[in-house]
């Protein structure tokens, strides 16, 4: 099955203020509408989504290695504020007008990041991590998820070098296999999308383990803004069947009530890979938002 993961038309850095490199993959005509896109946990710029819908709805979809993973250079200390500050730059270098964006997994609070330091139109937030350490989801967490907030809480930076010992591509791969449900699995055991989604992983951890390490002690801990003020539209997409302890425990029933401006779409059918089974509807969402 064809689940729209192609090579990228484009590949390049850009150079930062400090001097960093910041990668990025673009899909796309290049004077399409602009969709930044935030990867998930562990993978890269290469792994995109809805290959020719992509160009038949004129969009350009860029994808960008956040610091430390696969062609970014790394930021020690990195946060989701200057990730925000990061991409401004991007935006201005690669003169992408009014973009919008889409949070994929552990992507999603770098793209709600973006929106609330007013980076972009609108938001798409599929099966995204929720905001984990909030209060709400005391009682709520798996227990390996809550000991790891926890440990965020308690000393970041021994969390941080955790994390690190963990993480590598063959490691994550046998986890998020062995733990994704049966709709899953079909999808990242497709022949095709298991070589790009290896292939992701493999371009993230080209500089070790550090950058996901950091990803996941931003993911594990609270956010730097208030999702309340997020003014742009914002959609939240969770699959009824996804069981990843890591998205959001209640599927983004209450983070939809925290952002005045966010719809919640809960599809009965679908589970935790649904940015490549519904990627249509997700971008023909999107769009509307941007091209009205």
């Amino acid at each position: 099955m064809d689940y729209g993961v192609c090579e990228p038309a484009r590949l390049g850095q850009v150079r930062l203020p400090d001097g960093r490199l910041l990668g990025w993959a673009e899909w796309g005509p290049a004077d399409g509408t602009p969709v930044l896109l935030c990867p998930g946990a562990a993978t890269s710029r290469r792994l995109g989504l809805g290959g020719g819908l992509v160009d038949a709805a004129g969009v350009r979809l860029i994808s960008v290695d956040r610091p430390g993973l696969g062609a970014s250079d790394p930021a020690p200390g990195r946060t989701l504020t200057s990730w925000a500050v990061d991409i401004r730059h991007l935006v201005q270098e690669r003169a992408l007008r009014a973009p919008s964006a889409v949070g994929f997994s552990q992507g999603a609070p770098f793209a709600l990041a973006l929106a609330a330091n007013g980076l972009v139109n609108a938001v798409a937030v599929v099966s995204g991590s929720d905001e984990l350490a909030h209060p709400r989801f005391a009682h709520s967490l798996d227990p390996q998820v809550r000991d790891m907030v926890d440990a965020v809480a308690a000393d970041p930076g021994a969390a941080e070098a955790s994390f690190a010992g963990f993480g590598s591509a063959d490691t994550l791969w046998d986890l998020i296999i062995t733990t994704s449900p049966e709709a899953d699995r079909a999808v990242y055991t497709d022949p095709v999308f298991q070589h790009a989604f290896r292939h992701a992983m493999e371009e993230a951890f080209s500089q070790g383990p550090a950058g996901y390490a950091r990803d996941t002690v931003l993911a594990m801990g609270r956010w730097p803004f208030d999702p309340a003020d997020i003014a742009v539209p914002v959609d939240l997409w969770y699959g009824q069947q996804d069981t990843s302890p890591v998205h959001s425990p209640d599927l983004g029933e209450t983070l939809a009530r925290m952002i005045p401006t966010a719809t919640r779409h809960l599809l009965p059918a679908a589970a935790g890979s649904l940015l490549w089974t519904h990627a249509e509807a997700v971008l023909r969402t999107l769009l509307a938002h941007v091209r009205r």
